[in-house]
């Protein structure tokens, strides 16, 4: 039954609305398991009541009109015990109600399964017979399995509001919510457009060129119009963005070069093939290359060349651009399968109020532009039907990860009240701009910034940071196509430093792996995140390591606030390799004639394994500092970029928070100083808890910063450990998450712990 169901599935995919897609539904089904009766049921959790919606073997007349409540009837049954219910004699079951419209009252066996998403119940699946039988194992494991592939279609109906159209119940759409990963902060209300290409890349049939030298012009005008293109998406973007992010577009013309992507097309032009033919080979194997590596940077990469290559077909076919979009809503939120970086230019940015992209992570190319540019911005949207969302209004929600189609006026009122709280709350805020974090009873804690590109270094300096707790030094790695040479490092890393001193800046040494990884340097594994990642690259590669700490040293020559990060550690002997390659570079770089001072070096805790280890970590280094989004995500068994499990993602378990108490006391007893970096420091209910258990220093996204340093000088340090014991003898996250919110509330602090909580 695998290949009948593979079948169904592809036919179900391709049917144009969901009335269609359930009659294939039916009657595939009917047809395959050889039963007299196939139907499905949807619940209309406003009425409370399972609407019959298709059927095979039934009235048709009573598809739409015959309903069931809740609990009413076998399929009521099914639905509020949530598991199948299979039974030879069904007028017979205590549960049994009849439908004299159905005319089912001669069918004796019935089977039926749930349809659930995502833990919500959809409807029911029902097979019957007038045969008396029970239905075989085999016919249950069919039905529950295409229930499963059921769900997904309902879910995807409900974006546009084709149950309601196909029930014929109302005109009025229904709302419907997905989930994704957090890009970019922050709230947006706006009209999706849809970007597409308009050339389809597979659809290019094979073709012998009949004038070689004459598709070759083609071509070649093709990619000057593209190279034209990209520039001008680079110009429009070049007082949005500094330098170094401007370098992504560089990456997209050194794919265009005459010695790269463009010069295998014309060695296949001159084998035969017309331009578009031999475009469309060249694009494939690229793409079929890198989509089957496992590094989810490299699938992203994946997506340029798709975009290169739809660009370029565009003007071979004869077209202006992707052609498909002229005027852009005054509030648009772009909407594709996959951003990509050059789709940003071609929207006013006045008028481009969010991002919504159904592939990517937070570490693609658009959400670390989206971030430096303060667009909302969803990545990895699961389960969304985005070609059909184009003019529908959506709401975008970059706090945690959530977009709604067709939002009713209760949620949409909300929202545009959160927004206008968020911007009035910015203003008043930046009166705190040079004032210190401290509690109303004295006690005083530093708040830095994580940083990644300048942009970011520029506005956190601006809300009042008093040093950098985290450089990420991988993203100027990633917006170039090879490793940068030392100059290149050390001009980068000196920007940074000069912005923030005297202040120290904390630069986290390359961390490559996971779902970061480089275009010229593919890591491919089966689990990235358990594998070859941070200081274990490096170390593998101490050519690398001694090039980027050199280049660090030589930054911070006559500035001297430079400290420096090793990420991913789970041994002493990661730290003693480490320190040995460090103590060398220095030694070389004074001896080139450099005079730079010893940076202080520390460690990320953000693996179980250095938990434990505190106290031998910490007498080899000069500091700690926590990476809680790893460190969460390690103890949870939790991928935080996996929308589908990004529920059970929670700084406030009570596993987290044993965690780091421990590490802070462990911290404390051998007198070195600990620090945090990760989301929950930034997190207003959050920053109390971690002042209260000892850490020394808190580093967060500077959006955030002005909410926690209001809410430090708001309480006491003595109210704060007063709430940190209570929360202790907690052992339910949701309730620990509440416990400190309600407790802010009462303070007066409540409009602090808004959209941006976990």
């Amino acid at each position: 039954m695998l290949d009948t169901l593979r079948s169904i599935v592809q036919e179900v995919s391709a049917a144009t609305d969901l009335s269609d897609a359930l009659k294939v539904v039916v009657t595939r089904i009917r047809n395959a398991m050889h039963t007299e009766v196939s139907s499905v049921y949807l619940y209309d959790s406003e009425a409370k009541r399972y609407v019959l919606m298709a059927t095979k073997g039934l009235n048709q007349d009573a598809v739409g009109k015959v309903s069931l409540g809740s609990s009413q009837g076998l399929v009521g049954l099914v639905g509020s015990r949530e598991e199948l219910i299979n039974t030879e004699d069904a007028p017979g079951h205590p549960r049994y109600h009849y439908l004299s419209e159905t005319g089912e009252d001669k069918y004796h066996s019935f089977l039926g399964v749930p349809i659930i998403h995502h833990r919500r119940l959809m409807g029911v699946l029902v097979v019957q017979q007038q045969e008396r039988r029970k239905f075989d194992e085999s016919e249950e494991a069919f039905l529950v399995t295409m229930s499963a592939q059921l769900a997904g279609v309902i879910a995807h109906a409900e974006a546009t509001g084709n149950i309601a159209a196909a029930a014929k119940a109302t005109k009025t759409p229904k709302e419907a919510r997905f989930s994704g990963v957090p890009g970019a902060p922050g709230v947006a209300i706006g009209t999706a457009v849809v970007i597409y290409p308009a050339a389809d890349l597979a659809s290019v049939p094979d073709k012998f060129a009949d004038n070689i030298e004459q598709e070759i012009e083609r071509f070649e005008t093709a990619l000057i119009a593209v190279r034209r293109d990209i520039r001008s998406v680079g110009q429009k973007l070049s007082n949005e963005l500094r330098p170094e992010e401007m370098a992504l577009f560089d990456v997209y013309l050194n794919m265009l070069d005459d010695r790269a992507l463009g010069a295998e097309v014309i060695i296949k032009i001159r084998e035969g093939a017309w331009a578009q033919g031999a475009l469309r080979q060249v694009v494939q194997r690229y793409i079929g290359h890198f989509e089957l590596m496992d590094d989810a940077y490299l699938r992203e990469r994946a997506a340029d060349i798709r975009d290169l290559g739809v660009r370029i077909l565009a003007y071979l076919q004869e077209t202006e651009g992707l052609g498909q979009v002229t005027e852009y809503h005054e509030n648009t939120i772009l909407v594709s399968e996959e951003l990509t970086p050059a789709m940003l230019g071609e929207i006013p940015t006045d008028k481009l109020k969010g991002l919504v992209s159904v592939k990517g992570s937070s570490n693609s190319h658009v959400a670390i532009l989206a971030r430096a540019m303060g667009i909302p911005t969803i990545m990895g949207v699961v389960d969304v039907p985005y070609a059909q969302l184009d003019g529908l209004e959506l709401v975008v929600d970059g706090y945690r990860g959530r977009i709604y189609s067709q939002p009713s006026d209760q949620l949409r009122k909300q929202y545009q009240r959160i927004y206008l709280e968020e911007q009035a709350l910015n203003k008043d805020l930046e009166c705190l701009r040079d004032e210190p974090a401290i509690t109303l009873d004295g006690y005083r804690i530093p708040l830095w910034v994580n940083t990644g590109l300048i942009t970011d270094a520029v506005r956190s300096r601006d809300r009042g940071a008093e040093g950098v707790g985290l450089y990420r030094t991988e993203v100027p790695f990633m917006m170039k196509d090879r490793f940068p040479s030392e100059k290149e490092q050390t001009e980068i890393y000196r920007q940074q430093l000069e912005t923030f001193a005297p202040n120290p800046v904390t630069m986290r040494t390359l961390d490559i792996g996971g779902d970061k990884s480089l275009p010229y340097f593919p890591i491919k594994e089966d689990n990235p995140f358990l594998g070859w990642r941070g200081i274990r690259v490096t170390l593998d590669h101490p050519e690398l390591f001694l090039l980027q700490i050199k280049s660090m040293l030589k930054a911070s020559v006559g500035l001297n606030n430079l400290r420096i990060m090793l990420p991913m550690i789970t041994s002493v002997g990661e730290v003693d390799e480490a320190l040995h390659l460090i103590y060398r570079a220095h030694a070389e770089v004074e001896e080139a004639g450099h005079k730079v001072k010893m940076p202080q070096v520390g460690v990320m805790i953000e693996v179980p394994a250095s938990v434990y280890q505190i106290s031998d970590l910490g007498q080899r280094v000069d500091f700690l500092s926590v990476g809680s989004n790893d460190l969460t995500q390690y103890l949870l068994a939790v991928d935080r970029n996996n929308p589908r499990v990004a529920d059970l993602y929670n700084s406030f378990h009570p596993a987290v928070l044993t965690a780091l108490y421990k590490i802070a006391q462990d911290a404390k007893a051998i007198n070195k100083p600990v620090s945090i970096c990760g989301e929950l420091a930034g997190n207003p209910a959050g920053a109390v808890l971690l002042m209260a258990m000892g850490y020394e220093m808190l580093s967060m996204n500077s959006s955030n910063l002005p909410k926690v340093k209001s809410v430090i000088r708001g309480v006491t340090q003595v109210w704060a450990q007063e709430l940190l014991a209570e929360v202790m003898q907690l052992e339910n996250a949701q309730v620990i998450t509440a416990t400190v919110e309600l407790a802010l509330e009462k303070v007066g602090l409540g409009r602090m712990i808004g959209p941006g909580r976990s």
